[in-house]
């Protein structure tokens, strides 16, 4: 069993700090958009219908449908969500009263006279294989527009070029289901997001980033070649399953859709794309590898961090250097950073707050100072690494759970979540991580009352004397 495995999913507690738990949308945010797409379906399979005369069905996919959606990894980014809208008659496509485009066209217009106000836009142009609404919360909902035979069972989509396309997202879905018993399909799913994940942090562009079906039939078709006894601990069953990933590009880089012998999923990425795709991989199987490898967990945990930035959680570095020290007899580390840490209200700069190792709490909106102050005791060649890991409900909200924070014996950054957050320090010499501090950053939902006050129009104060 891999020794950070408890660091990837707690399968008795659901709100620890997990990795597995900071990439999934939290409780409130998958009944949001559950109210937000279910009210969408009901306003376009009514607007639709009457505007087509066609039955209209709706109909989940992608990574909502398959239980493998993730946090956007940068704040800003949002939540996406598929709703296949599904105009059915009998015969083929070109039996219809209808086009392509012009049924691109009748979901663009009901999505445009959708009226609620979550709604933020609706992208226009739309895209070349759907259109798509954005909420607030952080979110957009895709809608593809299909053809559905009922009869026959088929599926076409229908594309912004006029020309229709085969495709069949639920032959996929329930390829995938079928796969698997329900716990396997369990931990495949998990072992998904986190590929995922570390895709998103990797490649920081969409276009030039694997896509989410490419991802899941990859880790799927591997996880499928494992026995049911090699399916253990997360972390192990990654390191496995990245082997096989590995191992199977390097034979053949086509990944063929399984429902559909036509189509090569990684076609979509540019040949320097998928060699940089490919490279990437190998470099994540060697963090894995290195990773189980560790002696104890913290140093497990600064392996992964490579891989997955902020979202992997730390552990108690300093409860885990005593145990290592009692049990091990190992040196704790060679160099302690000691951090002076000071904060200053924006709103007044008269307010200041300090501390050694830790702060707060502080009010919203300070900047935050951190210094090494016994930074010329460190050992030649050393490099100081900062990372921010948020918790908490608003910086949930906000899909803002932390990132890199520079190099160097300082940094810099800003209160704006209430909750006990984090800035890591990590002090490594070749590589090799030789001390770091977890410090706490306790901050309040209050924010400073303004140096100088906004003074208002005469005629405005006046009135309270009435």
């Amino acid at each position: 069993m891999g020794i950070s495995s408890s660091l990837f999913f707690d399968r008795y507690d659901s709100q620890k700090q997990t990795l597995y738990r900071r990439i999934i949308p939290t409780e409130d945010q998958f009944e949001e958009q559950q109210e937000r797409w279910s009210a969408l379906a009901d306003h376009l399979t009514s607007a639709l219908s009457e505007k087509s005369g066609n039955t209209i069905t709706t109909w989940l996919q992608g990574s909502y449908k398959f239980g493998t959606q993730i946090r956007p990894v940068r704040a800003g980014e949002e939540f996406d969500i598929d709703l296949g809208i599904y105009f059915v008659w009998e015969g083929d496509p070109s039996d219809g009263d209808y086009g392509p485009k012009a049924l691109k066209g009748m979901v663009q217009e009901s999505l445009s006279d959708y009226s609620s106000d979550s709604v933020i836009e609706v992208i226009s142009p739309p895209k070349i294989r759907c259109a798509r609404i954005r909420f607030k919360g952080d979110f957009h909902i895709d809608v593809p527009a299909y053809h559905l035979d009922d009869e026959r069972d088929t599926r076409t989509l229908a594309t912004e070029e006029d020309e229709w396309e085969e495709s069949d997202p639920k032959a996929l879905y329930i390829w995938f289901k079928s796969s698997f018993d329900d716990d396997r399909r369990t931990i495949v799913r998990r072992q998904i997001r986190y590929l995922k994940t570390w895709a998103a942090l990797k490649f920081s562009s969409v276009d030039s980033r694997p896509s989410s079906t490419l991802i899941t039939v990859l880790v799927a078709e591997a996880a499928v070649s494992l026995s049911k006894e090699r399916f253990s601990e997360d972390d192990d069953t990654l390191q496995l399953i990245l082997g096989s990933i590995v191992d199977r590009l390097d034979y053949d880089r086509t990944v063929l859709n399984p429902v559909d012998p036509d189509e090569d999923l990684a076609g979509r990425l540019e040949a320097k794309e998928y060699d940089s795709f490919i490279d990437s991989l190998k470099e994540l199987q060697k963090i894995a590898d290195e990773a189980l490898g560790e002696a104890d967990v913290s140093a497990a945990a600064d392996k992964w961090s490579d891989a997955f930035e902020h979202f992997f959680p730390l552990p108690d570095v300093e409860a885990i250097d005593e145990e290592v020290s009692k049990t091990q007899h190992l040196p704790v580390r060679a160099f302690n950073p000691e951090v002076d840490v000071t904060a200053v209200s924006r709103d007044n700069p008269n307010h200041k707050w300090s501390g050694r190792n830790a702060i707060g709490p502080i009010p919203k909106n300070c900047d935050i100072y951190f210094q090494i102050t016994n930074s010329g005791a460190m050992p030649p060649n050393s490099v100081v690494q900062w990372m921010v890991r948020n918790e908490g409900d608003e910086a949930e909200i906000f899909n803002d759970l932390g990132h890199r924070a520079g190099t160097g014996v300082t940094a810099k950054e800003r209160s704006a979540y209430r909750g006990t957050h984090h800035m890591d320090c990590v002090v490594r010499q070749y590589g090799i991580v030789i001390g770091r501090r977890r410090i706490p950053v306790r901050i309040t939902g209050m924010a400073m009352a303004r140096r100088n006050p906004l003074k208002l129009p005469q005629w405005v104060r006046l009135r309270g004397r009435r």
